[in-house]
């Protein structure tokens, strides 16, 4: 299926690892340009290159997302290269662990900071440029906002205030006909999660406990079934979608786990 991307311009923040990296080769796999917006320029020079060997095309800015001025930057610079900026998928974020016991005010609003802020403040400097194009905007979230997790409150207000903000955009965008939508992963092995579950005193049989309790096919969801859907939610093909939080998870959230 052609899903209409040949030649728009998508950034993907926190695109050259991980959920992000997929998402990436997949928007150039399908004729777009993968503008790639991370903290790390090595990162993001590779997975240019991978996705040019490929014969895709793709563009890297380094920029700490955390920080106004270089959101402004991302837009500007993505703009200034293309001339113009078709959808926007707000990727990047880190489970920093700032719990409300182990966390304290100030590392709270900074995980706030570091994992909802950038949302706003690319969306807010894209929006003329997604209004001339009637765009789409794609948040990813997580299943933390619904499920919970323990020791994670700074990310988990994050990610829900993820999902608040893609209904309230879907209302305010409505004139422009720009949609958005959050996709919600579970369990999807990336380098983070790899770090994570090895950082654990039993770490195989931690990640043979969680694999068996995604309903389907007791398996981890991949980065690349993540970005299946992300990418039909950017393309005309998914048109008349707007302001719905998919769960892409093996049916992890809202299945009976002990089927």
């Amino acid at each position: 299926m052609d899903l209409g991307l040949k030649d728009k311009v998508i950034i993907v923040t926190g695109g050259a690892k991980g959920i992000g990296e997929a998402i990436s080769k997949l928007v150039a796999a399908e004729g777009a340009i993968a503008v790639i917006a991370g903290r790390s320029a090595v990162d993001n020079e590779k997975t240019i290159a991978a996705i040019k060997a490929a014969g895709g095309k793709a563009f890297g800015i380094e920029a700490e997302l955390g920080d106004p001025a270089a959101c402004k930057k991302v837009i500007d610079a993505t703009v200034k290269e293309f001339g113009t900026l078709h959808a926007l998928v707000n990727n990047a974020g880190v489970n920093d662990g700032v719990g409300l016991e182990s966390g304290n005010p100030e590392k709270f609003m900074a995980s706030l900071q570091k994992n909802v802020s950038h949302y706003y403040n690319l969306a807010h400097y894209a929006l003329p440029y997604l209004k001339q194009n009637k765009g789409s905007i794609v948040n990813i979230g997580s299943k933390v906002a619904t499920t919970g997790q323990g020791n994670t409150s700074g990310y988990a207000a994050s990610k829900g205030a993820i999902n608040a903000l893609t209904r309230e955009w879907a209302v305010e965008l409505l004139p422009f006909s720009i949609r958005v939508n959050t996709v919600i992963p579970a369990e999807v092995w990336t380098p983070l999660y790899e770090t994570w579950i090895s950082s654990l005193p039993n770490p195989k049989e931690k990640l043979a406990s969680i694999v068996a309790k995604i309903p389907l096919e007791q398996r981890m969801t991949t980065s690349e079934e993540i970005a299946g859907m992300t990418v039909f939610l950017l393309s005309p093909q998914s048109s008349h979608t707007t302001g719905q939080i998919i769960y892409v998870d093996g049916g992890y959230t809202h299945l009976d786990r002990s089927i």
